[in-house]
């Protein structure tokens, strides 16, 4: 087996199932889980319907490349939705949901045999970016967010000794969990490294559609093409459908950036077997070109945390985040309960289920920034989530 395999650690919802399992929920209350960030919302009828309209295109091998249409209707949303011209056939490149595809992209990336291989991720992060450092035979170093800068990542508390190791930097705006938002001069700042010492940056965009104001969040090659490098040099920006859509089960996105970079990674690909069935790729093409669903969709999630921020916010330190359908809430100091135990304490009071934000971080010069912290996603109906919240508000008033 390859050794690397023992450096991962277990995901965060195995951490939390062990948790559990000692915990009775409360019979008195039905169960409603905050903790999977699953999206729930219906999947429009029209894709559905595009979905199975494909099936006829099973009795071929599908192109790892996709059909050209499927990467044309991709670079035509990115025109519309960011104002930015990417060529559909040299840096489009669809993918099977981004979580496989930021995996895939560190193993082509990093070189191990370059002493001191890096990849910086943010602390906390999806713990996919740690995976894939380290299966890559890389380090991951762990940039801590900021809770006084609604939890945007402190970049400049890398040292420059890190920043000349690094190989890969993931990137995600808007955050998970925090739903932090980079704005451009933090994008001129990491453009400015990466030139320096010749990182590529990975930009993990899958919760751009999901936002609470009325500018939508920057996007990496936005951020790019505003500061005149419309090469998107040694930058790669990852889109799903999963939660713009509401299709998690449909596993489709797309990468976009610095041709160079799609090609090495359409070369590792084809050999990986990546290729999107034609019939996913019916239901995308359909997807990425309508907009309706998309704004009838974010309207579902404004109006929960309209609703839901407000009541938490009465007990909690939390608050309205930049964008995404996570809370990232602070466990009150008076409880004298850490996350993890705030975490159990609801299950059987009250049976919500939250997510600990240790789980979602690593300790880093001795603190875990998601400590005392719980991530709450806001996926099911707006009343099951008011519901949910009204419990967590009778939960904390319940303790003196």
């Amino acid at each position: 087996m390859n050794p690397l395999l023992s450096l991962l650690q277990p995901y965060p919802f195995e951490r939390l199932r062990q948790l559990f399992a000692g915990v009775t929920p409360s019979a008195a209350h039905r169960p409603i889980s905050l903790g999977i960030g699953e999206p729930r919302h219906a999947t429009p009828r029209f894709i559905q319907e595009a979905l199975a309209d494909g099936l006829a295109g099973l009795a071929s091998y599908p192109s790892t490349a996709g059909e050209p249409r499927l990467r044309e209707a991709c670079a035509a949303w990115m025109q519309r939705r960011y104002g930015v011209a990417v060529d559909p056939a040299t840096q489009v490149l669809p993918i099977n949901g981004s979580r496989e595809a930021l995996f895939a992209f560190a193993q082509t990336v990093v070189d191990a045999s370059r002493p001191g291989a890096t990849v910086v991720c943010p602390n906390p992060f999806y713990q996919i970016y740690e995976g894939a450092a380290l299966l890559a035979g890389a380090t991951p170093y762990y940039a801590p967010s900021d809770p006084a800068r609604n939890f945007a990542v402190d970049w400049d508390s890398v040292p420059e000794a890190v920043w000349q190791r690094t190989q890969l930097l993931f990137v995600c705006s808007p955050g998970n969990p925090t739903g932090a938002v980079m704005p451009l001069d933090e994008w001129d700042k990491l453009f400015a490294l990466s030139d320096r010492h010749g990182f590529v940056i990975a930009s993990d965009e899958c919760y751009s559609e999901i936002y609470f104001r009325d500018e939508p969040p920057l996007g990496g090659l936005e951020a790019a093409a505003r500061l005149g490098r419309t090469d998107y040099r040694n930058l790669m920006a990852f889109t799903s459908l999963s939660k713009r859509s509401n299709v998690p089960g449909l596993r489709s996105g797309f990468v976009a950036g610095d041709a160079k970079l799609i090609k090495a990674f359409l070369l590792y690909r084809t050999y990986h077997g990546s290729a999107m069935g034609p019939a996913v790729q019916a239901a995308s093409i359909a997807a990425w070109n309508d907009e309706t669903h998309v704004v009838d969709n974010r309207a579902l999630y404004r109006q929960k945390f309209a609703e839901v921020t407000p009541l938490l916010a009465g007990v909690m330190d939390v608050a309205l985040p930049d964008a995404g359908f996570y809370l990232w809430a602070k466990v009150p100091e008076r409880l004298g309960l850490d996350d993890a135990a705030f975490a159990q304490a609801l299950l059987a009071q009250y049976n919500v289920t939250v997510l600990p934000g240790s789980y979602l971080a690593r300790e880093a010069d001795g603190v875990n920034p998601g400590a005392q912290r719980v991530r709450m996603a806001l996926v099911a109906e707006t009343g099951e989530c008011v519901e949910a919240a009204q419990r967590i508000v009778q939960f904390i008033q319940s303790h003196p």
